[in-house]
């Protein structure tokens, strides 16, 4: 793609806050910067919101929420339907965006592009099919009504990593409920969350349902936030760190939570495999987003026949692709967010080798501009090495071995996270086993890549609480009403 298309498109993107239905600066009149992790070189200056400009965009939301929660269902789907369609239509634009913010390169880009629209696109059938239920009481005495209602007001915490894909997966269920929100976009990447915002209002929503406030000072904004009785649903993905605080606030206004965290995914790879696949798919599974997701394979666990074939087909495969700015054509692996990650990253790499893990490719950062780190595979990693209990965030594989389907288990549940798992096995019956035994949200068996706007996505103990996606999401954002009437006969 030319990068004549790059100041084209950013002269496009607006960049102040966006509440209630218009755009406008910071209270402060402050901005901040919007860096290329690849170039480091300052995008754009967005407005920097203000506690106050936070309290505007809940007065707003708070507004909003009767006439929107009776929107009838069909119109707020068809509004989603539409918005799927202007995404789609619009897919080279957020791609490029994305790419320039964040750094993944074009191809990737294009894949979260459609993955974040299949929310809008799911959520908008979604919209007409919340149910409820009449029966009669088992006594017979009265009749028993269940309705659901939207939760309120909303507020939605966002990560740079997924910059379309995190807001869409939230919005559209809040949007299908008949919920009013207000976004709190990362730091790091905003600009794609505001450019949806703008394409919502063309496609027709009602001023004071989305409010965006994008700020550099998060916790001096959303603490106010969460503090508010008006307030009445958070949802966040981020670290667990942070979601704990965030759990902690939430308790005073007994807050609904919808919290997506932290991970420490296992991939297991039984010596059944096929290898072929269980390469391509550790590829996919360690390497999406250049490692930054919460769902990226943190520990390779190879059956010990198998693992040293493994490795060295992993070691091939990973030494082979191209590293650069994401935006160039051919590029596979684009860089990390910022220099604090790297650094991060090769901490922990640092940390394995002195422990006595060896490295097979890969191994040190780049020199030059942009936070580039190369694909690197350790081996021999020790238990006690910190890359096998901390989230890496990079490119890396640390592969340890182990002896039999119990051993492997046991060392992908030796973690205080559960958010994602995978497993690359042909025995169907072991795979019936794994479902029951690997404790995950979420398992993908010869899968790499296992998420789908159709699909329940969360995890268990530290990784979160709550669903998005597939038909949990919604119920995300609705309150159950129960009404009990007396028995209509027995006047």
């Amino acid at each position: 793609m030319s990068t004549d298309r790059e100041p084209q498109l950013l002269a496009t993107v607006r960049t102040d806050l966006y509440i209630a239905g218009e755009w406008r600066g910071a209270g402060s009149g402050a901005t901040f910067g919007v860096e290329d992790p690849a170039t480091e070189r300052v995008l754009a200056q967005v407005a920097d919101a203000t506690p106050e400009d936070g309290a505007a965009a809940l007065d707003a939301a708070q507004r909003a929420q009767e006439a929107w929660g009776r929107t009838p269902p069909r119109e707020r789907g068809e509004l989603l339907r539409l918005a799927y369609q202007r995404t789609m239509e619009r897919a080279d634009d957020f791609a490029l965006l994305m790419s320039l913010e964040m750094g993944k390169p074009l191809a990737e880009a294009l894949g979260e592009v459609r993955y974040a629209a299949e929310f809008l696109r799911w959520f908008s059938e979604e919209a007409v099919r919340i149910d409820g239920r009449y029966v009669s009481a088992p006594d017979g005495r009265s009749r028993l009504l269940v309705h659901h209602r939207p939760v309120g007001p909303c507020l939605f915490v966002t990560p740079w990593n997924f910059p379309l894909a995190m807001v869409t997966r939230k919005v559209a269920p809040a949007i299908a409920a008949g919920c009013t929100m207000v976004i709190k976009p990362p730091a790091l990447t905003p600009l794609s969350t505001l450019f949806f915002a703008q394409l919502l209002e063309e496609c027709g929503l009602p001023a004071g349902v989305l409010n965006v406030v994008p700020t550099s000072r998060a916790g001096s904004v959303v603490g106010p936030l969460v503090a508010d009785p008006r307030l009445r649903k958070l949802s966040f993905t981020g670290s667990t760190e942070v979601g704990r605080r965030l759990l902690r606030d939430a308790a005073d206004q007994v807050l609904r939570t919808s919290m997506e965290l932290g991970g420490n995914a296992p991939l297991l790879v039984f010596e059944d495999a096929d290898l072929d696949v269980a390469v391509e798919g550790a590829l996919a599974a360690k390497l999406r987003n250049m490692g930054q997701a919460c769902t990226a394979a943190n520990r390779l666990l190879v059956q010990s026949t198998v693992a040293e074939e493994f490795a060295d087909r992993l070691a091939r495969r990973m030494a082979a692709l191209r590293t650069g700015r994401g935006t160039e054509s051919g590029v596979d692996i684009g860089p990390l967010i910022d220099e604090p990650s790297r650094k991060k990253v090769q901490e922990l790499v640092d940390d394995a080798v002195e422990r006595g893990a060896r490295v097979l490719t890969g191994g040190s950062p780049q020199d030059g501009a942009g936070h580039f780190y190369p694909p690197t595979v350790l081996v021999d990693v020790p238990a006690d090495a910190r890359i096998l209990a901390e989230e890496i965030f990079g490119p890396v594989a640390p592969i340890v071995t182990f002896a039999d389907e119990a051993e492997g288990v046991a060392l992908a549940n030796a973690t205080e996270y559960g958010l994602a798992a995978y497993a690359f096995t042909r025995d169907g019956a072991r795979q019936l086993r794994l479902a029951e035994t690997v404790d995950a949200g979420m398992l993908g068996i010869n899968l790499g890549v296992i998420s789908n706007a159709a699909a329940p996505f969360g995890g268990i103990k530290q990784s979160g609480l709550g669903r998005e996606g597939g038909a949990e999401g919604i119920h995300e954002y609705l309150d159950v009403r129960y009404v009990g009437i007396a028995d209509p006969f027995s006047a």
